[in-house]
Order: C-alpha cells, then sequence, then structure tokens
C-alpha cells in the first residue's frame, strides 16, 4: 500500500472524509518525527476539530504516539488519574495531582502520566514541580522511584519527544486539540486502571470506545458543569467501562454526604496557588477544595479495585464510591497522604 501524503489527509478532512487508522498512524509519524509543518499539523488539528474525531483516528493517533515513546519497564498493574483539560475555564485547580497523592497512600501503585499546561495555567508538571518534585529524570530512575514509593511520574515531555514538534503549534492555537484526548491514552506503562476526565461532552465517546475496544479497565467521567472531573458543584456523568462493556451511571455527590460548592471554589491559579492547596488538602484542611480531591481520589480508588476484580462492576457504583471516600479521607486525616507527598519529593531529589 502507497503511503499517503499530506495533501491526501488535509483533503480527505476537508471533505469532511475519516481518516482510516493507518491514515491517522501515518500523520501521527510524521509529527513525532518532526517531518510535518506547523501549517499541515494546524491544517490537520482544525480539520479534524471541526469534523470531529472518530474511534478509529483516535486509535491511530494513540498507537503511533505510543511506538515512538521512550519505554518504561514497569508492572501495568497501577493507575493513572488523568484529565483531558479543555474545561470552560481554564482554571482547575489540580486535582487529578492531588487526588495522585491519595491514592498512593492508600499502597495503590501509581503511575501518573502528564505534562506542561497547554489550555489552562497549571498543568500536572507545573504543579507538582512547585511542589519540589525533580521531573528531569531518567526512565530507569521513574521506574525506581514507583518501586520506593509507590507513586511515579511521566513526564510526558521527556517520555514523548515527539510531542515537542506539536507544542508551539498547539500554544498558538490555543484551544483543546486532539491531544487532549491523546493524553490520557498515551501512558507509556500503559497502566491496567485509569480514572479519565473529559472537559468535552462530545468528546467522551472517543475516550471510552478507545478504552473499550482495547479491553481496558476504566472510569471516564464528566462534570455536569463542564470540567474534566468528578465535580462538586452538582452532578457528573461516569461511564464504566470493563472487559469491553460500558454502563453509565449519573452521579450526585449530595448522595455521598459532599455537599455542593461553587465553581469558583474549584478555580486555581499558578502552579504556586495550586500547590498550596494540594499542601492544604492534604493536611486536613476542611474546604471545597478537599471535598473534590477526596472525590476524585476515591474514582481513582475504585478504578484499580475494578481492574484487580472485574466482578466489582456488578456492585452499585455509588456504594464502591462510598467506601473509597472513607477510605481516602482516613488517609489524608491519619496524615498518610501529606507523608506520601513528601516521600516521593525527596525519592525525586536523591
Amino acid at each position: 500500500m502507497v503511503n499517503p501524503t499530506w495533501q491526501d489527509i488535509l483533503s480527505s478532512l476537508v471533505a469532511g472524509n475519516d481518516l482510516s487508522i493507518s491514515q491517522a498512524e501515518w500523520a501521527m509519524n510524521s509529527v513525532m518525527k518532526g517531518e510535518a509543518t506547523s501549517a499541515q499539523l494546524a491544517g490537520m488539528l482544525i480539520a479534524l476539530r471541526i469534523k470531529g474525531e472518530t474511534v478509529d483516528e483516535i486509535v491511530g493517533f494513540r498507537d503511533a504516539a505510543l511506538a515512538s515513546a521512550v519505554p518504561l519497564s514497569v508492572d501495568p498493574m497501577a493507575l493513572d488519574i488523568v484529565g483531558t483539560g479543555g474545561d470552560p475555564y481554564g482554571a482547575v485547580l489540580n486535582i487529578s495531582s492531588a487526588a495522585s497523592i491519595i491514592a498512593a497512600a492508600g499502597d495503590v501503585p501509581v503511575i501518573k502520566h502528564g505534562n506542561r499546561a497547554a489550555s489552562s495555567k497549571s498543568g500536572a508538571s507545573d504543579v507538582l514541580s512547585a511542589l519540589g518534585l525533580n521531573l528531569e529524570l531518567t526512565p530507569d530512575r521513574v521506574a525506581e522511584v514507583l518501586d520506593e514509593v509507590g507513586i511515579t511520574f511521566v513526564y510526558a515531555a521527556l517520555f514523548h519527544p515527539g510531542f515537542a514538534h506539536a507544542g508551539p503549534t498547539r500554544r498558538e492555537l490555543a484551544i483543546p486539540t486532539l491531544f487532549n484526548i491523546l493524553g490520557p491514552l498515551c501512558n507509556p506503562a500503559r497502566p491496567q486502571a485509569s480514572a479519565v476526565g473529559v472537559g468535552s461532552r462530545e468528546r467522551v465517546s472517543l475516550l471510552v470506545g478507545v478504552f473499550q475496544t482495547r479491553g481496558a479497565t476504566a472510569l471516564v467521567y464528566r462534570g455536569d458543569d463542564g470540567i474534566d472531573k468528578l465535580t462538586t458543584t452538582g452532578h457528573s456523568h461516569v461511564w464504566e467501562v470493563s472487559r469491553g462493556f460500558v454502563t453509565e451511571h449519573d452521579l450526585d455527590p449530595l448522595e455521598l454526604g459532599i455537599p455542593r460548592a461553587p465553581i469558583e471554589a474549584l478555580l486555581g491559579k499558578d502552579p504556586e496557588h495550586n500547590a498550596q492547596v494540594i499542601r492544604s488538602v492534604l493536611g486536613g484542611e476542611k474546604t471545597p477544595a478537599r471535598d473534590v480531591v477526596l472525590l476524585n481520589a476515591a474514582a481513582g480508588l475504585a478504578a484499580f479495585d475494578l481492574a484487580k476484580d472485574p466482578e466489582q462492576s456488578q456492585r452499585p457504583l455509588l456504594a464502591r464510591l462510598r467506601e473509597q471516600l472513607d477510605r481516602a479521607e482516613d488517609l489524608v486525616d491519619s496524615g498518610s497522604a501529606s507523608a506520601k507527598l513528601d516521600e516521593w519529593v525527596a525519592a525525586t531529589n536523591r
């Protein structure tokens, strides 16, 4: 089969046609190798956004990105709590990062994948750096940190060097693109449990579809307020993916005893501010930020339990989240979560 060209790719997309898996793979390989021009990449990203991406396209892009990633040799029975970004506020607190630390304090191996902010004020690596972590680690050291403290960070800028070719274009476009979808799907550790927040309602089906076709275990969720988290401002929707099946749930945090919060209470600022909020939450301060972090930590813990025991899907999700919420609260109030953060920071700086 003759390889496509960028003219083929762009002409097809402008005509409103979907790319095949192999066409998407070819295009992403071109981006990862630095062969695509900024105009070609921008044209593809905008055309896909207007047309609407498909599951096959995301599968092709993901496969190409993972094939070019730096390998990470770790046990994949682990958890990643991550969000796509792209919410309408652009400044939500780094909830997934805080939730990841709580999950790790509960002896759940966490392999967090993330990058610097592209569509928000503070990405995962920004806030973790502000918390004192050294992110410039070799792949071997990243794996060692997981063994030592039960949590590690896979910095996309180091493990996906090809993404650097897309960085300037993404920043100039300044809108969510397919890369926001790819981020949660491209952890080179390929963790078997994922808790993934999606900002765009239209894109939920893409992530759910990829997890489903791959036979993966995931809780995919979105706050009805538009944030890529389980929210406490109102209801959230959760799509539970296990063994190729998908179950949709509606979640009202009031049913878990969590009071409503205004959206302003969930918004952050720069990485230094968000890092201070995380330390306050892990230190036991009772605020709306604590409530939303605990709720998302509970989702991560539930996703990991589901990966270990798929029969958990037969139990009501609300009951499972209630159990894990109690567990997350104990991990914070006992000081275990705060100690886990200190242990993690120390390990990355040794």
